[in-house]
């Protein structure tokens, strides 16, 4: 099952969501931003305890405590693949070791407010073209109020972000089965603005269900 939620627009509920959706027509989701717009065009930049090319492929393999940075966008994993297409566009995949109980990290700031974008799942993959992070394997997406205040959270099997149109897209999976969820369905938890903080530049939106997923669950 697909679930999908937009920042920007409200749209009517569809059947089969109507329990879900009830509740989260009525609830907004921060101010009309799109995640920082400058950071496709910052350069990569990558600490690791080791690097590798692969000139065949052309893929740069970092292993080894890496933390890659580019503008806002941070990425934390056992491993990162990066290549870049002929246009100058960067792709970034991190992974976990398998026998590893930590998962890879995502965050990246919103553009004209005070709040951050953070995922962590077994697999994260980063499409500079399209602004797009793919979060895969026991996902999970908070909107963030400065650093450290929760106030959305999304919770599924693959869950991904369309940074330039502020646009999520979740998806069940056994992998986030468990006691009171059977099938993995998708969870999430959503903060009303009423007594937020008040955000830098524009108005509230609205969270809302669209008609289609956005974007490709991997790459």
């Amino acid at each position: 099952m697909n679930e999908s939620f937009s920042l920007n627009e409200r749209r009517p509920a569809r059947a089969g969501l109507a329990a879900m959706l009830a509740v989260l027509a009525c609830l907004a989701l921060g101010p009309v931003a799109h995640a920082e717009q400058a950071d496709k065009d910052k350069p990569m930049n990558i600490e690791a305890d080791n690097m590798t090319y692969d000139d065949l492929k052309q893929v740069t393999v970092f292993t080894g405590h890496v933390v890659a940075t580019k503008g806002t966008i941070l990425i934390k994993a056992d491993r990162v693949d990066v290549r870049q297409d002929p246009q100058g566009y960067q792709y970034a995949t991190g992974t976990m070791d398998p026998n590893s109980k930590d998962l890879a990290y995502f965050r990246q700031k919103r553009e004209g407010v005070d709040e951050y974008i953070q995922g962590t799942a077994e697999r994260i993959d980063y499409d500079g073209k399209k602004d797009l992070t793919t979060l895969t394997t026991n996902a999970t997406v908070n909107r963030l109020q400065g650093l450290t205040t929760v106030m959305d959270t999304v919770h599924g099997s693959v869950v991904t972000y369309d940074g330039q149109n502020d646009f999520y897209t979740a998806r069940a999976g056994k992998d986030v089965a468990g006691p009171g969820n059977p099938s993995g369905r998708v969870r999430a938890m959503l903060s009303p603005r009423n007594g937020g903080p008040a955000p830098l530049t524009g108005g509230p939106a609205k969270l809302a269900p669209a008609s289609a997923i956005q974007g490709n669950a991997t790459q």
